[in-house]
């Protein structure tokens, strides 16, 4: 099957299932499922979190197939896009509950041990820099926050963020520097 065909189909695919076509839902797993759960697990490396990714990924297809436009993105690119930001998003919960137990864990060890462990100022005072840092993100261009957060959570060099995302070297160097000047000047409020 050319390029071309298989977008044609996948394109008429996702107009079904914006219309609420189940079975044109379980031949676009068929055609994606695939590839979609190779790049989740590219992004998450670990099988249990791809798979949520990947279900995660078609009950959001399902969701807003019917905003789907053939004229702004080729429809693998879109597909792609959304099993990213599952993907992410499922790092990102993954990380905090993780950080969660950690806490805990930390703040019993403290109430039992004496140490060098910030006081409560301090931990209301970085508990303050955590949310300005994250309302500054959501101010960011989807595009950039993906970037950044593929840069700085993943620890991915501008080449393999560039290789990773499909993307040329220039635009996620282009998105890196912009986001991280956004995310300076945002910042710089609430210093």
């Amino acid at each position: 099957m050319n390029n071309q065909s298989s977008d044609s189909d996948l394109i008429a695919l996702l107009d079904r299932v914006g219309g609420g076509d189940e079975g044109a839902l379980k031949a676009l797993y068929d055609q994606t499922a695939s590839r979609l759960y190779g790049l989740a697990l590219r992004i998450l490396s670990q099988r249990e979190w791809a798979e949520d990714a990947l279900q995660e990924t078609f009950l959001s297809i399902w969701r807003s197939a019917a905003d789907y436009r053939a004229t702004l993105s080729p429809p693998m690119a879109w597909l792609s896009l959304i099993v990213r930001s599952r993907a992410l998003d499922i790092y990102r919960r993954r990380k905090s509950e993780g950080s969660q137990l950690t806490q805990e864990l930390n703040d019993e060890l403290t109430h039992n041990l004496e140490s060098d462990v910030p006081g409560p100022a301090d931990m209301a005072e970085s508990g303050q820099q955590s949310k300005a840092l994250h309302g500054c993100l959501q101010r960011l261009e989807s595009q950039q926050r993906e970037v950044l957060s593929l840069a700085y959570l993943r620890d991915l060099s501008h080449g393999e963020l560039a290789q990773q995302l499909g993307l040329p070297l220039g635009t996620v160097k282009t998105w890196i520097r912009r986001g991280l000047e956004q995310l300076r000047l945002c910042m710089a409020r609430f210093v």
